[in-house]
């Protein structure tokens, strides 16, 4: 896997990299990544594989319709997944990943049910980008920024949606939290979209935690005991 710097998804992450709207802040990113594989990739799709076909042997007792198995068992799914968790630890070189798991998060979806989100999430954040640029609405932009990087009408749409002990994603204060990845299996290539929304007051709340015990600190520090 090997990252990839677009000019259209660095406005993108400019305009994303710290939204503050007052009691809440929006963050977000956007990334591509080409599927080739490079350095360690593939020691490590190989050992997710071997993961996966683990799995699926353990699990052969059990009724082998069930929809995890069966995805499991088609190659082109594995393969498209060890490529989504691959992205992943690109992503988050330090977080402990397992295609076994990963497997049970990530969810195919629509461009619908993307847009329906993008809507009702950043409804904020789309009238600050209108004010700010003006021009194409801010769903627009990200819809050719993505068009332009993996071809929408050809790629395969994924959620992840983790529980949240294991999400890199989330953060201290995060009141929501959305990861998709864009992935075109012709090019060979995968673009993941994660958007956030953080209360500022927690935030502040932490602040003011630390700011408490550093004060009492050296409180202490000028006590003799």
């Amino acid at each position: 896997m090997k990252f990839l710097e677009y000019t259209p998804l660095d406005r993108i992450n400019d305009f994303l990299s710290e939204l503050n709207l007052g009691e809440r802040t929006i963050k977000g990113s956007l990334e591509a990544y080409s599927c080739k594989h490079t350095g360690t990739d593939k020691r490590l799709s190989l050992s997710l594989e071997n993961e996966i076909l683990d799995y699926l042997g353990k699990s052969s007792d059990t009724d082998s319709s069930l929809p995890v198995e069966f995805l499991l068992s088609r190659s082109t799914f594995r393969k498209t997944l060890i490529y989504l968790v691959l992205t992943l630890y690109h992503m988050y070189p330090d977080y402990d990943l397992s295609a076994v798991k990963a497997h049970q998060f990530f969810t195919e979806e629509s461009w619908d049910t993307f847009k329906q989100i993008f809507d009702t999430y950043m409804l904020e954040a789309s009238k600050e980008w209108v004010e700010t640029y003006g021009g194409s609405s801010f769903l627009e932009t990200v819809y050719k920024a993505l068009d332009e990087v993996v071809k929408l009408s050809e790629v395969e749409i994924y959620s992840y949606n983790p529980d949240s002990d294991a999400d890199p994603f989330l953060e201290k204060g995060a009141i929501w939290s959305f990861s998709f990845f864009f992935y075109n299996r012709k090019l060979k290539r995968v673009v993941s979209f994660s958007f956030c929304c953080l209360s500022n007051l927690v935030a502040d709340g932490f602040l003011a935690d630390n700011l408490c015990y550093e004060e009492d600190g050296e409180i202490f520090d000028n006590m003799d005991i």
